[in-house]
């Protein structure tokens, strides 16, 4: 494999490794459904991932120094790879978690070896860094919308099916005589940028509000399904990768408070919108890969030492991003449990209330409000309940009164359960502010 091809493959198995911490976010309802789980029971599927990375990149640093890259790397990828057959054959959550886990260790180690295999391919270490940021950080964004496709053509297995060939082409570049002709690292002078880690965590905890929160108010709450939640999500790598221009006329301190300050916007446009409509949730998005583009790249590129050793700058990078995600997931979850909580009460009495004043048969009515009432049942229970059933099975697609009657309880039931996010985008949006304020410790131009 020529160095070419060698660097695309393993560009693409980082962007991959990168787009895990969040490509099985629309996949969430249709996981849901075939573990008969509860929403608490399937999140763990993206929360053990992300904690297994920061624990990967935490237990790899002993190595460093010690070991080749091109064998961290390749280690890393067959552990990768064969997590992801697992990941996809899985008959239950217990071993998908498993899966994901081990997943997660083997991303870490392939995180932390690519990076000086990338020189290698390369040559210039700016342009290696450059390649290496640019792929997480389009992986990153482009996560959710990538999931979302392979579910709505396939399903949730196909996931993870396409990752192992992916890792096995990785596997090729890391053989590459170049790349065995890295020696193992040296321990350098300089040291990552404190500065640069925590606005890298903080950026990544707001990443919660537009990776996570707003798939799952697009694809559980407002019910567009993966496909069309795809297109939704698509406004933030598309976004974010179309900023990059911009970037170049900008100082690094402008960046990074410009583009956090972005961020933060986007996310306060999502806990503020108007409607359950793709219209508001598309330019909110966009706003918040404009400032990830902005930010992301930066932040990331200043979390390696420009002359230390790369295996511990890759470390304390990925690390960095993956706490922040955690911690963002930690700290946003049972704020947005409690707050769904009591607008559950909300949405059931304007549910009540819409079905007692729908013009429709007392015949077709009764059937409806007694499905009505067992889906919201199993909403107590912790699940999905499909409030559009009842109706299309009662004659919505041929009778225009019972249609109507559907799509009013869907807005009224929709209206809380949106609102029920807001404190939870603005708390993203919070961690978004912190990491702008990092960017007085840069006063260095974007080369």
């Amino acid at each position: 494999m020529r160095s070419g091809a060698a660097t695309l493959a393993l560009a693409a198995a980082v962007a991959f490794a990168l787009a895990d911490s969040s490509i099985v976010v629309l996949a969430l309802p249709e996981l849901y459904g075939d573990f008969n789980t509860t929403i608490q029971g399937v999140s763990w599927v993206v929360t053990a991932y992300n904690l297994a990375v920061v624990v990967g990149a935490i237990a790899v640093l002993p190595l460093a120094g010690r070991v080749r890259p091109a064998v961290s790397a390749l280690v890393g990828l067959l552990i990768f790879a064969v997590a992801s057959i697992v990941c996809a054959a899985a008959g239950g959550l217990a071993l998908l978690i498993a899966g994901r886990t081990v997943q997660g260790l083997g991303a870490a180690l392939l995180l932390v070896s690519s990076l000086p295999l990338l020189v290698a391919l390369t040559g210039p270490r700016p342009h290696a860094i450059s390649v290496w940021v640019s792929a997480g950080t389009l992986g990153a964004a482009a996560g959710p919308a990538v999931g979302g496709i392979l579910t709505q053509l396939f399903s949730w297995r196909a996931i993870f099916a396409v990752q192992a060939p992916v890792a096995a082409l990785a596997v090729v570049a890391a053989r590459e005589r170049s790349a065995w002709l890295v020696p193992p690292a040296q321990p350098g002078r300089e040291r990552p940028s404190v500065a640069a880690g925590v606005g890298l965590a903080l950026a990544f905890a707001a990443l919660v509000g537009a990776l996570f929160l707003a798939v799952l108010l697009v694809v559980t709450v407002w019910d567009f399904g993966p496909a069309k939640g795809a297109l939704v999500v698509s406004a933030l790598p598309i976004a974010a990768v179309a900023s990059r221009p911009l970037a170049r006329l900008l100082s690094r301190p402008v960046e990074i408070a410009g583009g956090a300050l972005l961020l933060a916007a986007g996310l306060v446009a999502l806990a503020f919108l108007p409607a359950s409509s793709a219209a508001y949730a598309v330019p909110a998005l966009a706003i918040s890969g404009v400032g990830l583009g902005l930010a992301l790249v930066p932040l990331t590129a200043a979390s390696i030492a420009e002359r230390g050793d790369l295996e511990r700058s890759a470390s304390f990078s990925v690390g960095a991003r993956h706490l922040g995600l955690v911690i963002g997931l930690v700290a946003v979850a049972p704020l947005l449990a409690g707050s769904l909580d009591r607008a559950g009460d909300d949405a059931t009495t304007s549910a009540t209330r819409v079905v007692l004043d729908a013009r429709i048969p007392l015949q077709a009515k009764i059937p409806i409000a007694l499905d009505l009432y067992r889906a919201f049942r199993k909403a107590q229970a912790g699940q999905i309940p499909d409030l559009a059933a009842p109706f299309n099975a009662h004659g919505a697609g041929d009778d225009p009164q019972v249609r109507q009657a559907r799509d009013d309880l869907l807005a009224a039931v929709r209206a809380p359960l949106t609102r029920a996010f807001r404190s939870s985008f603005l708390l993203s949006a919070a961690f978004a502010v912190l990491a702008g304020l990092v960017a007085p410790a840069f006063r260095t131009r974007i080369e």
